[in-house]
């Protein structure tokens, strides 16, 4: 059996591998349109813009480790059509047959219309080395940086420039930054965070353009203020990449829709990663974490080789600001009550999300015990008592 693998990023390079640990003797193909072998996607925008980490450490596997397994790396290589009936991806490197085929295609980054500014010189994203090496030069001591976007995206870049000598002010049109992904008390403590390392962040704020001959100059708001910017960096989403599936004729839903095992509208078409969704309690989810990469390429590997297996997700995710770490498990969607447990540090705390009663996700900020006993509790299907949640003088290891 030939197995192509289309997109070459972390979830690729797990199903690799685990197709090849599970006893695969067939073809094994992956396809990626990035000159590079599958790396690290998180660092990019910390440890290695900052000079923390060499390029070879953000690749997944070495060299020879491909050739040894006997797996074919195309990399540099894109992806125009999938032929469903052929049973061919057609790629700028030439037709590539498959038996079973699976997407781990990611996702890209939104960007501003170019009417309004978005495709001037020093408008960065950050999402692939590419993006990395274009905006590195431009991020250098005293440089004014507007960041547009308060997710977690634009506050981690916000956090690297500022810790590279940058000024830094991040703009955000909703009524405050992690909107859509966090409780008010986590956003607070992260707007602390940074407001304590001097950067800026304009909350109910709306941009109407980007200024600039060829290279931004300026952010102008809605309420027409002018501010001045070196360079801008967006940090306002990514959608996951279904070009491909969709013109091959499969079902979308918050992107490529695929069954409880990671299967698609086509028996012999997989998908795993940031560009998949799938069932889970009553809604359909997709999600955007280093662990849903790996963990779904993984149970899709084992289940292109027949073993029907089923996809619980154990949702987990950090995010690196300055020096401080933030640490998440569960998924805090529909949350009805929320609890505030301090932490060791006027920098340091969690808050754990409840939902009828039962503790479905924690945010640790710069509290690993607590991620962790929160963490614990949710993969059980245990809940906490929120008043002893709240209790400081109860150890954490007690709620257990």
């Amino acid at each position: 059996m030939n197995i192509v693998i289309l997109g070459a990023g972390q979830a690729a390079a797990s199903m690799a591998a685990k197709l090849r640990a599970e006893g695969h003797g067939g073809g094994i193909t992956v396809i990626g349109d990035e000159d590079a072998p599958p790396y690290q996607r998180p660092p990019l925008s910390k440890a290695y813009l900052m000079g923390e980490m060499p390029l070879e450490r953000l690749t997944l596997r070495g060299d020879d480790w491909w050739s040894d397994q006997d797996i074919r790396l195309l990399t540099g290589t894109r992806a125009t059509r999938v032929d469903r009936q052929a049973k061919l991806v057609e790629t700028s490197a030439g037709q590539v047959p498959y038996d079973q085929l699976a997407l781990t295609l990611g996702a890209s980054p939104r960007r501003l219309p170019a009417a309004i500014g978005g495709d001037l010189d020093g408008v960065h994203t950050v999402r692939g080395i590419a993006d990395i090496h274009r905006a590195k030069p431009e991020l250098t001591p005293g440089k004014r940086l507007v960041v547009i976007g308060g997710g977690y995206i634009g506050l981690e870049a916000a956090a690297v420039a500022r810790k590279l000598g940058l000024d830094v002010t991040v703009v955000e049109a909703a009524p405050r930054i992690l909107g859509r992904v966090a409780a008010p008390e986590t956003a607070d403590m992260i707007r602390d965070l940074h407001h304590a390392h001097g950067t800026e962040i304009m909350e109910s704020t709306a941009i109407q353009a980007l200024e600039g001959d060829t290279h931004v100059r300026a952010v102008r708001l809605a309420d027409g203020r002018l501010l001045p910017a070196d360079l801008v960096v967006l940090g306002i989403g990514i959608d996951p990449e279904t070009a491909l599936a969709a013109e091959a004729g499969l079902t979308l839903d918050n992107g490529i829709a695929c069954d409880t095992q990671g299967r698609t509208t086509d028996p012999a078409i997989w998908a795993a990663g940031d560009c998949a969704s799938f069932p889970w309690q009553g809604q359909r989810l997709r999600l955007e974490s280093v662990g849903n990469a790996i963990d779904m390429a993984e149970l899709v590997a084992q289940n292109m080789l027949g073993a029907g297996k089923e996809y619980t997700p154990k949702p987990w995710f950090w995010s690196d600001q300055y020096d401080a770490k933030l640490q998440i498990a569960g998924l805090n969607t529909g949350y009805d009550r929320t609890v505030k447990r301090p932490g060791d540090s006027d920098q340091a705390g969690s808050v754990w999300y409840y939902r009828g009663g039962q503790l479905i996700a924690v945010d640790a900020l710069n509290d690993a015990r607590a991620y962790m006993v929160g963490k614990r509790m949710i993969e059980a299907g245990k809940t906490a008592d929120p008043a002893r949640v709240a209790d400081p003088a109860i150890p954490v290891k007690e709620l257990l």
